[in-house]
């Protein structure tokens, strides 16, 4: 019984601590993920487009909120799928050919990527729409939920940095609320990232000096201060 009791808590210590995951593999992973992550669509839109730099106008961000600010709908809705969409698809590749061992960097590494991307002097976005891709790709009810808090949140506030703040910390609840434990930590780790990207947004919100959303506004081209 001693014997089988060492045994189990060897196992234990060994799937929970180590999981026997392969570092090498690992690494490439968490390389790939970075790299999808590093890709800024936002960028890559409004160039394609002839919107102009989004750095020059603006809050000077690349994620699609910024991108609405130079009128076109269009650019932004694609910027919000495609900065989701690599999300997404991190952790579902991750999940599809690998160990679910390998998600928790893979998430972490997609979304490092937005933030901090390579190709763009590891100037990036918020994070928000990659992280609506990932939670989407872990658990699909629980991503509509982190959707449907978002768009609450902006309906009643008209502030795209508060539904973001708010949905962001919410889902870790909505995962404990249904007895989903293995992403939470990781959902921690991006709210906190959220919320640390946002923290200009939140010190105007407390000022009350944190612009609205406005669907009908023209290109903002000298408003850098946003």
């Amino acid at each position: 019984m001693a014997k089988l009791s060492t045994e189990i808590m060897r196992d234990t210590f060994k799937m929970i601590v180590l999981y026997e995951i392969n570092y090498l593999l690992l690494a490439c992973i968490t390389i790939f993920c970075y790299a999808l992550g590093s890709i800024s669509f936002g960028i890559l839109i409004a160039r394609f487009m002839n919107l102009g730099n989004l750095r020059s106008f603006g809050s000077g961000n690349i994620g699609a909120t910024n991108v609405l600010r130079t009128g076109n709908k269009i650019a932004a809705a694609i910027t919000l799928i495609l900065d989701s969409g690599k999300g997404y698809l991190a952790i579902h590749l991750t999940t599809l050919l690998f160990d679910q061992a390998y998600l928790p960097l893979s998430g972490l590494a997609v979304f490092l990527g937005h933030i901090f991307p390579i190709y763009y002097k590891f100037k990036g976005g918020k994070g928000v729409a990659t992280f609506l891709g990932i939670i989407l790709a872990i658990n699909a009810i629980i991503g509509l939920m982190t959707c449907i808090t978002w768009v609450a949140i902006a309906l009643l506030s008209r502030k795209s940095s508060l539904a973001a703040l708010g949905c962001s910390i919410a889902t870790p609840f909505f995962l404990y609320g249904n007895d989903i434990n293995e992403p939470i930590i990781l959902t921690l780790i991006l709210a906190l990232l959220i919320w640390w990207a946002h923290k200009d947004n939140i010190k105007r919100l407390i000022s009350k000096t944190e612009p609205s959303i406005n669907l009908k506004q023209a290109p903002q081209n000298d408003q850098k201060n946003i």
